[in-house]
């Protein structure tokens, strides 16, 4: 391990008090654990109020234990889509108060409770209504298709088995990022599918009852917020900023850096360490929409991105040409100053990590000293904007260590194997470790080691922030 940077003491922003993160930090924490219990009982609120409304008494039979069960998984479970579309939506809000990650993991563990009660709606009313009936659930089939919208409620429920099929972890790797995000906007339609039989099939959602208000308030809050906030929004923003490539630039092979220029760009209100969704109009790539972090804080008129060849879509950004008009969806995120609970940074990053953790440093506050970085690469070739990060650093009074290598063999470890022989820990190379936010991004692999190590040193989790470079 190599250092490349000694403090010292130079003029930079003031440093936050403390107490001001941690207070910063109580503040979010409490909106946070409101917003998450809020999105969890609304399920609750949604089997409430049938019950409130005459469920209760439509308990008195089998046939109608069956009936009424179902009614509620079927409650229960669009409940949960919509929320998972609110999500989904990358409300400002949200973002800001649990993040951009935590949402969209909000979001997956919600597809199987809801594809399942989905699907014990369906098959208990199908039982019930046969045993009522005297016909053979599957023969009620028929019967059922033929009430008021009905044949839309099973499409809907067969898009929306296709759309959580595609994202469990083993199917969603054999598409790509569009591919999966094509499939993925099915659950639009699904859920357009399924709100008429909700209003007319039942009496469940009657005129004028205190369900049907909850049931269209939550449908206008799901799809208008997409409405909003992934398609309103986004074409606002590109419009007003005007953005342009500017000027494209392999830095390294297969990693190019494309300079962007464009209209009041510190108006985004962009944090050092969010992300931005791109998408690049021209005939090939039109269609790609890219997550990418910035790679340096954005003036008044320039912005930069950094960008590795991974595959087909994020190759063709390496020759694209100058002047191609560009659109954006953002910031999202808080890789940034605003998770911060310290005034002390432990930053590490590997790869192509090094892009938002260069942003990051470039606007973090800190006094001179107490930020360390460590930056992590299996080869020299792989070193890019180390220089860059070295001057800031440099500049800011902060301590840069770097690990040039490959990992030891037979030993699941995320340092050189050079580094690892000689007995480097965490605690050698960050005594402040304890009292830091550690930001920590790279590849998925890598960074699951690293974020292993950092939890075993009994830091605790609200001072660990990791950005993976996966969806």
């Amino acid at each position: 391990m190599t250092t490349h940077a000694a403090t010292r003491r130079v003029a930079a922003r003031p440093p936050i008090a403390g107490g001001d993160y941690r207070r910063a930090f109580a503040r979010r924490g409490r909106r946070s654990d409101a917003l998450v219990i809020a999105l969890w009982a609304s399920g609750a609120a949604a089997a409430a109020l049938f019950l409130a409304s005459g469920g209760l008494s439509q308990f008195s039979s089998i046939t109608e234990i069956l009936t009424s069960v179902g009614i509620v998984a079927g409650l229960i479970g669009t409940d949960f889509i919509l929320v998972m579309l609110v999500l989904a939506a990358r409300i400002p809000l949200i973002d800001a108060t649990i993040g951009h990650d935590r949402a969209i993991a909000l979001h997956r563990s919600l597809g199987k409770p809801a594809l399942y009660l989905l699907l014990g709606h369906g098959a208990l009313l199908l039982i019930g209504y046969g045993m009522s009936t005297g016909i053979n659930p599957i023969a009620e089939i028929g019967p059922m298709l033929s009430l008021p919208d009905m044949p839309l409620a099973f499409i809907g429920l067969g898009l929306m088995i296709a759309v959580v099929v595609s994202s469990l972890v083993a199917v969603r790797r054999r598409f790509s990022y569009e591919g999966w995000h094509l499939i993925h906007l099915l659950s639009y339609v699904s859920v357009a599918f399924a709100l008429p039989h909700q209003l007319s099939v039942g009496g469940v959602l009657a005129d004028g009852s205190l369900q049907r208000v909850y049931w269209i308030a939550l449908y206008v809050l799901a799809l208008g917020s997409i409405v909003t906030f992934r398609f309103a929004e986004p074409l606002v923003s590109s419009l007003r900023h005007r953005m342009r490539v500017a000027a494209v630039t392999e830095i390294a092979p297969g990693v190019t850096t494309i300079q962007l220029a464009g209209n009041d760009l510190r108006a985004l209100g962009a944090s050092g360490g969010q992300f931005f969704i791109w998408r690049f109009w021209t005939p090939r790539t039109w269609w790609h929409s890219h997550p990418i972090s910035l790679s340096a804080m954005p003036t008044a008129s320039s912005a930069r991105i950094t960008v590795r060849n991974l595959g087909t879509g994020s190759a063709q950004l390496t020759v694209i040409p100058v002047g191609t008009r560009v659109s954006i969806e953002g910031p999202y995120g808080l890789f940034s100053d605003a998770a911060r609970t310290s005034p002390k940074l432990t930053i590490i990053a590997a790869g192509i990590g090094v892009t938002p953790v260069r942003a990051l440093l470039e606007q973090s506050s800190f006094a001179p000293g107490e930020a360390t970085i460590l930056l992590r690469a299996s080869t020299v070739e792989e070193t890019y904007h180390w220089d860059e990060i070295r001057a800031i650093a440099a500049a800011k009074g902060a301590t840069c260590y770097s690990m040039v290598g490959h990992r030891p063999r037979g030993v699941d470890s995320w340092m050189t194997a050079a580094d690892y022989e000689r007995g480097v820990t965490l605690q050698s190379a960050f005594p402040d470790l304890a009292d830091s936010d550690v930001y920590l991004c790279g590849p998925t692999a890598w960074l699951d080691l690293i974020e292993v190590d950092v939890r075993a040193s009994g830091i605790r989790s609200h001072q660990i922030h990791a950005e993976r470079f996966d969806w």
